[in-house]
């Protein structure tokens, strides 16, 4: 067969590996620390062996694709660790902390000592640079490996319709992690394990510095928030997918699911209306979040909230204080950075908001995307004593955006869609995946976007984020974790067919074949049962605040 690599063709006979096949290419290559391939737009382990003709490249951890590898063979080598030092350990991976993932052990105190030796463990482990290999087994065969084993790893495979059952073996020690692994423990070249909080933390580099572990962040108001709906979903037992899909089976499981879903919502966005008006001081809120947590319904039930207290919202939108068109920056690609704050007019902003609150009639201006410019149409803006503003944007945490308003006149809220369910107590769900999958929906819904659009754009939607959003979380008063425990069982049957459209000539087919594989896990859901005032239709469609 033929495999062009850097535009040469190259002759390999067919059942050769990847590792084999370009045995010289990967030990000579410029790039460092190869752990994965790209064959034919699918990521491939370098154990795979080549069937098809098609094109190669190689990835490390500063691709994201290598990187999402890089964590999960990380966290295999935790576990294994764990098993050999800590044989009784109850070990649970929890969520992602910047760089780093959090863990958990639940019927053991996490010490300093323990931590120091399972690191010291891990270390063993990667010098000796075992072999990690994936055995296959049919769906009978896994059936009574299962009876006989009573561990839960990888368990949820054959509760699937999955023709092949997998399992990684590294020594006597066994897991299953969902996605392509390294081929041998020797990949780790940077990683530390260190005691946080109640558990400790696996960290790991940075994409944009990937030779650095990063010392520890603060994310005291992160954590809070996460561990809050963690410790809803355990009391619930719906904290991995496996419980998840036995609920959802469960006669009037779903109806209850939903009910508790919207009761917590409901619940924590009268809070936060409750606290605003304890801080009389306040007068603007500002919220902030990442793409598709749901910020349009949660600011409108958040006003219906703080119009039961007395207080009147008015929303100002951020769009419209764009500066001239050729007066906005530009990235390093020489296109428009609409996404900095230098792309805002903050000194108009700031002084119309400072007449605002001191009672004067201010003319606000529109936007006009076509010409680029602010244009001023007669609509004018005076506070009354009960009014309160609400601004939504991706710079509202930063104080940078209302620098010339008093901090105890702000009320800042950071939004995002908390994923706290595992698919089991090994494999977490990322947040990011859920927002993605959130997005693909709604962009299809209601823009006319592609899932390969929405794939093809999610990078750069990411990179604004980072450098927007995410460094200034901390900085908000509170925290409202839009997840919803059941929201990828219900939008598995809008994704799934949008993925599927994805064609294997695209770049962006590995990453919808990920996705496709994620959401089979889950069991299918009644969708219609979701009331119309649900965060979730903002994603899906029907919700009662669409026409305001």
């Amino acid at each position: 067969m033929i495999i062009t690599y850097k535009g040469k063709e190259f002759s390999v006979k067919k059942g050769t590996t990847i590792q084999a096949a370009f045995k010289d290419q990967i030990e000579n290559n410029e790039m460092k620390d190869i752990i994965a391939a790209r064959l034919n737009n699918r990521i491939e382990s370098l154990n795979f062996p080549i069937e098809k003709e098609g094109e190669i490249e190689f990835i490390n951890r500063q691709n994201r694709d290598g990187r999402i590898i890089y964590i999960r063979g990380l966290l295999f080598l935790m576990c294994k660790a764990f098993s050999e030092v800590y044989p009784d350990a109850l070990l649970t991976v929890n969520y992602q902390l910047s760089n780093a993932m959090f863990g958990s052990i639940d019927n053991l105190e996490v010490t300093k000592e323990m931590i120091a030796n399972v690191k010291i463990k891990m270390q063993e482990i990667i010098n000796k640079n075992l072999p990690i290999i994936k055995q296959t087994m049919t769906q009978e065969e896994a059936r009574i490996f299962y009876k006989k084993e009573t561990t839960l790893r990888g368990r949820l495979q054959i509760d699937i319709d999955k023709e092949k059952v997998s399992l990684y073996y590294c020594e006597n020690y066994y897991n299953y992690f969902y996605g392509t692994m390294p081929t041998t423990t020797g990949f780790a070249t940077i990683f530390d394990l260190v005691p946080y909080e109640d558990g400790f933390l696996i960290k790991y580099p940075s994409l944009l510095e990937p030779d650095v572990i990063q010392p520890n962040v603060n994310n005291k108001k992160l954590v809070a928030a996460l561990r809050e709906y963690n410790e809803i979903n355990k009391l619930m037992k719906i904290n991995t997918v496996y419980r998840l899909n036995k609920k959802i089976k469960e006669k009037g499981g779903t109806k209850e699911l939903i009910l508790f879903s919207e009761a917590l919502h409901e619940k924590k966005i009268a809070e936060i209306a409750q606290k605003i008006k304890n801080r009389q001081d306040v007068r603007m809120v500002l919220i902030a979040g990442p793409s598709s947590s749901g910020k349009t319904t949660f600011a409108k039930k958040l006003g219906m909230s703080l119009r039961v207290n007395g207080i009147k919202p008015i929303t100002i939108s951020v769009d419209n204080y764009f500066v001239e068109r050729e007066a906005t920056p530009k990235d390093e690609q020489g296109n428009f950075d609409f996404e900095c704050i230098e792309a805002i007019d903050v000194h108009l902003l700031n002084n119309q908001l400072i007449d605002l609150l001191n009672g004067k009639e201010v003319l606000l201006p529109t936007f006009n995307f076509t010409t680029g410019h602010k244009e001023y149409n007669g609509n004018t803006l005076q506070l009354a004593n009960d009014e309160i503003l609400v601004i939504e944007g991706i710079h509202c945490l930063n104080d940078k955006l209302t620098n010339q308003i008093a901090r105890k006149n702000k009320f800042k809220i950071y939004i995002s869609d908390l994923t706290v369910l595992n698919i089991d107590y090994y494999n977490r769900i990322s947040t990011t995946d859920t927002r993605l999958i959130r997005r693909i929906v709604r962009d299809y819904q209601f823009r006319g976007y592609s899932a390969e659009e929405t794939l093809k754009n999610w990078y750069s939607v990411n990179r604004g984020e980072n450098k927007n959003i995410f460094p200034y979380q901390e900085e908000a008063d509170c925290m409202f974790n839009s997840s919803i425990v059941y929201e990828l069982a219900a939008l598995k049957s809008y994704a799934i067919p949008l993925l599927e459209t994805v064609s294997d000539t695209s770049r962006e087919y590995a990453e919808a074949k990920r996705l496709i594989s994620l959401l089979k896990y889950f069991e299918n859901f009644e969708v219609e049962m979701v009331p119309n005032n649900s965060l979730l239709r903002e994603f899906i469609g029907g919700s009662i605040f669409e026409d305001e």
